[in-house]
């Protein structure tokens, strides 16, 4: 949002020449640029007759002024661009300037200042609609009400103007969006071009912790919002902020359970923490009306527990006399193997990140996914991020971030590159402060001249995998799937916790779980004495037996209980039998070749065979599409389109 208001130096002083004077400097602009009309005229003359000083008019209040014909807007316009005439906040909010850009060529000042706003809009990363929208909504009306030049506009300007847009919001109940945007556009600008000495800040200030816990227990809220505040010197702003959240719900807890309760000193074991305890158990969300995760289940216990713990080793007087919350009382979580995107949905993703239209994003987590970076990594990349060290290649710097550790990570020459071409994509300008420590920083991520934001990427994350075909992916999805490519490239534990930026080696070994190799070498050696001491499986003789019929199960040939159908590997329905391969082999080349074989030949008396290989191929589609094996689907989706065609051929004949 913009800054807080300050105070705005004094509009320059007007200095209106005789209406006379106005009249004939006013037609004359109409004859040099070939308009004019004797309504227009009459209007402009009857204005200058009964407000020879056209500032008189404006200095009435906005309800109180005539009604004026529309055309005598032309006039106004042209005494506005001029110099002599400024309308007032309110009066500039609530008219369409439609005739700015054409009206301003009376004033080669203000033209000047326009133009120079719009080429830095579009040097920064604006479109020249943007610019333009940006420059009548803002600048020029900022230009026009202030009497000043565009190097001595500030802030306190830009808040006067989005005051007024606030006051006709309220007594009229519009809106304000686009001169919301445009502001934010000129300030944008404004800062680039040195004229503001900082940037605009978020959409919106976000609440105080009163605001917060208003509709909590008012007995506590002191104590709470005391313990925020001193978390707030030691936290950073959005742990403060997470547990401001978990807090509340706390308070709110107890305002509906006990009103009486009259300090945190009060609080029982039985009266009050277990019956919260069980209330956790059974929450769910406002949005999806589901019942909360394990995880946020832990982390409100664990907030709680913390607080009241905090408290009693500070000191505090509203601290409980005994421990409240004990270990046992934090449920057991699960711990789930990092979900990587498969291989080949991975290639789908890529190909469509590649193909994206909104470069910037795009490239970001293109970025992110060839070394591992957490989001809130990636955007705190800096502009001189890449490091050449001789001898031994390009590294990439990667800041401060979530454990705050810096590290470095090799680059090859592919994301070398992208890195150029993110550079190139970037919108330049001033220096933005740092987020972590204030310090202006130019940062490799920013567009219209702003930070690129979190909410920015994983839109375009979501628009790409949709686009891929494969669900719902996150951001740190990438960073699985890049640390799982290495484990499985058989990368050291040592190395792979420096790649990660992990302090210890539990937070890589989740990685070295998804495939320990030494469980697969003891596994391959047991099996192999295994088959040795038993030994070779029996082969069936005979005729195989193709399930014809079955709509369900493996058919005649198996049952439900030892569905081939079922098995994690990649599966082949052939015409007289099937084929099984380990993911890691790859599909076989030369799975139904013959199917798909110009030449190939059915009729009438095959019909059962191929429609029983159109069932199972069709429940490999589904089991393709449910593991995320994309080309594995799409090869059998090009099976039952053959399939299709030839028992149409046969039952034709």
């Amino acid at each position: 949002m913009l800054p807080a208001a300050v105070s705005a130096p004094a509009p320059e002083p007007l200095s209106v020449p005789a209406a006379d004077q106005l009249l004939a400097a006013w037609r004359d602009h109409q004859a040099a640029t070939g308009r004019g009309n004797p309504a227009s005229d009459w209007a402009a003359r009857s204005f200058l007759d009964r407000w020879p000083n056209p500032q008189a008019w404006a200095d009435q209040p906005l309800e109180a002024r005539p009604a004026l014909p529309p055309s005598t807007m032309s006039l106004l316009m042209f005494l506005m661009v001029r110099g002599w005439l400024r309308p007032g906040w309110d009066w500039l909010v609530s008219r369409k300037l439609s005739s700015f850009w054409r009206e301003i060529t009376a004033s080669p000042p203000l033209e000047a200042d326009m133009t120079r706003f719009c080429d830095t809009a579009r040097a920064v990363g604006f479109t020249e609609i943007q610019a333009k929208r940006a420059a009548s909504q803002s600048i020029g009306r900022l230009l026009i009400q202030t009497g000043r030049r565009l190097d001595h506009l500030t802030a306190g300007d830009m808040d006067a103007l989005a005051d007024a847009c606030r006051a006709r919001e309220a007594a009229t109940g519009q809106g304000w969006r686009h001169y919301r945007t445009a502001l934010v556009c000129a300030h944008t600008v404004l800062f680039h071009l040195d004229i503001v000495t900082a940037p605009p800040g978020p959409q919106r200030d976000p609440d105080t912790f009163e605001a917060r816990l208003a509709d909590c227990h008012p007995n506590l809220r002191p104590a709470l919002v005391a313990y925020l505040e001193r978390k707030g010197g030691t936290c950073r702003p959005k742990t403060v902020s997470s547990l401001a959240t978990r807090l509340a719900h706390f308070a709110r807890f107890l305002a509906e359970h006990d009103p009486a309760l009259d300090s945190l000193a009060g609080l029982d074991r039985r009266r009050h923490i277990e019956p919260y305890l069980n209330s956790v158990a059974n929450t769910v969300t406002s949005k999806t009306g589901q019942a909360i995760t394990v995880a946020d289940q832990d982390r409100r216990i664990r907030a709680v527990g913390h607080m009241l713990a905090e408290i009693t080793e500070w000191g505090w007087d509203d601290a409980p006399p005994r421990k409240l919350i004990f270990r046992t009382d934090h449920p057991r979580q699960p711990r789930p193997l990092p979900r990587y995107v498969p291989v080949d949905a991975d290639r789908r993703l890529t190909e469509a990140l590649d193909a994206s239209t909104y470069r910037l994003a795009a490239d970001a987590l293109l970025l992110a996914r060839a070394v591992g970076l957490r989001i809130g990594e990636l955007l705190d990349l800096e502009l001189d991020c890449v490091h050449e060290i001789p001898g031994h290649g390009a590294w990439l710097k990667v800041p401060l971030g979530k454990l705050d550790t810096e590290r470095m990570v090799p680059l090859d020459d592919e994301t070398v590159a992208l890195i150029d071409r993110i550079t190139a994509t970037r919108s330049t300008g001033q220096p933005l402060p740092h987020a972590r420590t204030g310090r202006p920083t130019q940062f490799l991520f920013t567009h219209h001249g702003r930070r690129l934001s979190q909410t920015t990427v994983r839109k375009e994350l979501a628009r790409s995998a949709e686009t891929a075909g494969i669900g719902h992916v996150t951001p740190h999805q990438l960073r699985h799937t890049y640390a799982t490519a290495l484990v499985n490239a058989g990368v050291s534990l040592q190395a792979l916790m420096a790649l990660l930026g992990h302090v210890s080696a539990e937070m890589s070994l989740r990685y070295a779980h998804l495939f320990d190799t030494t469980v697969r070498a003891e596994y391959e050696r047991a099996l192999d004495l295994a088959k040795g001491r038993i030994g070779a499986m029996p082969t069936p003789t005979g005729r195989p037996r193709i399930p014809v019929t079955s709509n369900g199960g493996c058919g005649s040939g198996c049952t439900s209980e030892d569905d081939w159908r079922d098995a994690p590997a990649l599966k082949a329905r052939l015409a007289g039998g099937h084929c099984l391969r380990a993911p890691a082999q790859g599909a076989c080349p030369y799975a139904n070749i013959c199917e798909h074989c110009p030449n190939f030949r059915t009729d009438a008396a095959s019909v059962a065979v191929l429609a029983a290989q159109r069932v199972d191929t069709d429940a490999l589609l589904a089991d393709a599409h449910a593991r995320g094996w994309i080309d594995e689907a799409d090869r059998h989706r090009r099976l039952l389109d053959r399939l299709d065609t030839l028992i149409a051929q046969a039952e034709t004949g």
